[in-house]
């Protein structure tokens, strides 16, 4: 079987696996529900009916699921995309400051505000706080990087490094002056989790969705010619810099959206695209859309798991995540052979 059809038949099997992993995400949790229930409940969401079954589903479980499912192809894809950019499938889209900037963000809203105040859109200023400084740690990134000979994806590399390390002194620095209550806030949304989804969060991933599943598969071919190198790509034709600069604006985008509506999910961006291409390879004609719908598979199965593994209680999504990237990195150093790795 060709690398073509085996990852179309990939792509189809993940797809076919999607809806059925949100049923089960509507059906599951601390008060288990038939899948009959769940699919009655979604029907009947018109009518916004006032029955248990309805009110769990529709108001609590159906847009958690979606932003999930949001959220994890979000990271996905940009994990995919930066992993094509720097030309290394251990890369993460948080290599480029904008998680770190996000948190640091938040971090000042929190202790500044406060995160109860909900604007039209239905987030809350600390969302806006965190997209902001994901964004504004992306722009100073690429500019420490960009020089008259262009932007260097090392330079890029080491500048994302710093400014990490940059926002997280800066915000080690406000927990050392914050009160108790404020530093409790911050802690719990750096852990990230998806239990304030709602469907104005839901609305505005879903835009930020479709804008980046739109724009980044216009970069494969670009993305694929990567592959061979910078000056390679250049002789093929591709305007280098500014492909890197559309699609580190569209990862910047796609990741600041996801902290400002989830907080930090650590390993989605990592593994998933990691894992797909070990399957199907390096082309990104499938290799994007692909880590799209499996990490919205990730992060909606870690989210069932985080909801219902010591029901009542509720892990938050990042643990789950994390426990999952840990187990496969170590059983990926344990198979590194198979893998042609040393």
């Amino acid at each position: 079987m060709s690398r073509q059809a085996r990852a179309r038949q990939l792509t189809i099997g993940l797809l076919v696996l999607l809806p059925l992993t949100l049923l089960a995400a509507l059906a599951l949790g601390s008060v288990s529900l038939g899948l009959h229930e769940s699919l009655q409940a979604i029907i009947q969401l018109a009518q916004q009916p006032e029955n248990r079954s309805a009110i769990i589903v529709n108001q609590i479980r159906l847009p958690r699921a979606l932003l999930a499912g949001l959220v994890g192809a979000l990271l996905g894809i940009s994990g995919a995309a930066m992993q094509g950019i720097f030309r290394n499938p251990l890369a993460d889209p948080s290599l480029i400051g904008v998680t770190a900037g996000a948190s640091l963000g938040a971090s000042l809203v929190i202790a500044g505000v406060g995160s109860g105040i909900h604007g039209l859109t239905g987030l809350t200023l600390v969302s806006a706080g965190a997209f902001t400084g994901g964004m504004l740690a992306v722009i100073l990134v690429y500019r420490l990087a960009s020089s008259e000979n262009g932007t260097s994806v090392a330079t890029m590399l080491l500048a994302g490094i710093a400014i990490t390390a940059l926002a997280g002194a800066m915000s080690n620095i406000l927990e050392l002056f914050s009160s108790n209550e404020v530093l409790r806030r911050i802690s719990l949304w750096r852990m990230g989790g998806l239990d304030g989804a709602d469907y104005s969060r839901v609305a505005l991933a879903a835009a930020v969705f479709l804008v980046v599943m739109t724009a980044l598969p216009r970069y494969t071919t670009a993305l694929n010619a990567f592959l061979l190198g910078e000056s390679e790509a250049r002789y093929l034709g591709i305007e280098v810099e500014r492909t890197k600069t559309g699609i580190v604006l569209l990862v910047a985008i796609a990741v600041g959206a996801s902290v400002a509506m989830a907080g930090t999910i650590a390993f989605v961006g990592l593994v998933v695209p990691h894992i797909i291409r070990l399957l199907i390879g390096p082309d990104h004609r499938y290799l994007l859309p692909a880590s799209a719908i499996a990490g919205a598979l990730l992060l909606i199965s870690a989210d069932i798991i985080a909801r219902t593994l010591i029901a009542p209680t509720e892990l938050t999504v990042c643990i789950v995540t994390a426990c999952i990237g840990v187990t496969f990195f170590i059983s990926l150093l344990h198979r590194r052979s198979d893998f042609g790795m040393q």
